[in-house]
């Protein structure tokens, strides 16, 4: 061992021997203090003792960055250590361990309050489209399509008709943050909407009430909302209550006049979605979705696009089929428009209300036609069930939701009836005849 007083000239000079790959040179002023210098050229401090009767050796550090003095003194800490017994690479992991820590938990901090001060920011404007997006693949479109329409700003300039857009009943709740969606906020919001819309106030009611429980059961959002905010009494309160629609509905002693009218009309795609919505009940988005792929002329059924189940397959009738036969085959869509948009019959309630004024018979909505099938179709006394499952109406009875599901020619049955005796109760003449497959194509453009 070669033992030198440490100076800037003798560590310059300090060279590895020939023969070897590396070599040591020790200081004569610090016990345990070496210089280690390799093949290379490369020069470190070193600190080697015996512990527990083994050598132990650690590297300090490269000459080019340590001073002599502070390697001597590194070397007499070191030596200070193992003299009482203790292990200095434990104790510089137990350090470097616990200066990880300490940094690790101040990231952990600024992110704990990076994150409260984003969710103190979060409003409903920025989390809706999030909330539609995570529940897009459970939705059907009719339900996306309500959610977006709630939140709308509207002021564009309407397609259809004069004027510009109304806001949708959410808009007014965009820029508030979820921190302060409190039940004074909700209470409040919707006592306003209810003054002007009530309809649509108790729908985008509901249609918030499922986001806030959403928002409850997700990490990044839960407890944001203020608890209990849509279920605290002044919210009940202000909850617009619902009203019979008992006037909304056809009266059998109608129905000739009410045929007559539709059945005149000169647009005959609206008059056959008009009758349609009578004699299968069918919803009318479900309805003006339908496509010709959707109708099956041989095994006379209809596939609709249901916003329950996804779909639901109803019989074909005779008298609506005739109507379908008879309809122009311009593209895909059953009930088509040549001077819409889409290619499919958009806004039938205009025509429907000629028809009515023409009939001189009230009011009466596109809904309902549908309560007008529902109610009407106890005078051929269609069990309850048919009806519904016909409908699209979610089983209500046990042995309805798990058990009874009627095939399709069981309710061809009552469908047949329900419509036979619609047309003989509206003075229609039509007898059944089996009719030949003969769609008329119509050229496009």
């Amino acid at each position: 061992m070669q033992w030198e007083n440490f100076t800037a000239g003798r560590i310059a000079a300090f060279k590895c021997a020939p023969d070897k790959k590396q070599s040591i040179f020790w200081d004569g002023k610090t016990p345990s203090l070496g210089l280690r210098v390799t093949a290379a050229g490369v020069k470190s401090y070193i600190f080697e003792t015996s512990l527990n009767g083994k050598t132990l050796r650690i590297t300090i550090g490269s000459e080019k960055t340590w001073t002599i003095s502070d390697a001597q003194a590194a070397a007499t800490a070191f030596k200070s250590q193992t003299d009482r017994g203790i292990d200095p690479r434990q104790v510089r992991a137990d350090g470097l361990a616990a200066q990880q820590a300490k940094l690790a938990a101040k990231a952990a901090e600024v992110l704990a309050q990076q994150i409260k001060e984003r969710h103190e920011t979060l409003t409903l404007g920025m989390v809706w489209p999030l909330y539609i997006e995570a529940r897009r693949k459970r939705w059907s479109d009719w339900h996306i399509r309500d959610h977006e329409n709630m939140v709308r700003l509207g002021g564009l300039k309407k397609l259809r008709g004069k004027g510009l857009t109304e806001a949708g009943p959410l808009a007014a709740l965009l820029d508030v943050r979820l921190a302060e969606l409190s039940a004074k906020c909700i209470a409040a919001w919707l006592a306003k909407e209810a003054e002007t819309r009530p309809t649509q106030a108790a729908l985008s009611f509901r249609l918030l009430s499922v986001f806030v429980n959403w928002c409850d059961s997700q990490d990044d959002y839960t407890g944001l909302i203020p608890a209990g905010a849509c279920k605290a009494k002044q919210v009940k309160d202000e909850l617009p209550k619902g009203k019979s629609k008992e006037g909304d509905c056809l009266q059998k002693e109608q129905l000739p006049r009410w045929f007559a009218a539709v059945r005149g009309l000169n647009n005959p795609s609206a008059s056959a979605y008009l009758q349609g919505l009578l004699l299968t009940g069918a919803r009318r988005r479900e309805l003006a979705e339908l496509r010709w792929e959707d109708v099956n002329f041989e095994w006379n059924s209809l596939t609709i696009r249901d916003k329950v189940e996804g779909e639901r397959t109803i019989p074909l009738t005779p008298y609506f089929k005739s109507l379908l036969l008879g309809l122009l085959r311009r593209n895909e869509w059953v009930f088509s428009s040549p001077a819409s948009v889409s290619g499919k019959l958009v806004e039938p309630t205009a025509p429907h209300h000629r028809a009515l004024l023409a009939a001189d018979l009230p009011h009466l909505t596109l809904h309902g036609l549908r309560r007008s099938f529902n109610t009407l179709s106890e005078w051929v006394e269609a069990p309850t069930g048919v009806v519904a499952q016909i409908m699209g109406h979610k089983p209500s009875a046990i042995s309805e939701r798990h058990y009874k599901r009627r095939p399709l020619d069981l309710l061809r049955v009552w469908l047949t009836k329900i419509e036979a005796w619609f047309l003989e109760q509206a003075g229609v003449d039509f007898q059944v005849a089996e009719q030949p497959v003969n769609l008329q194509l119509v050229a496009k453009g």
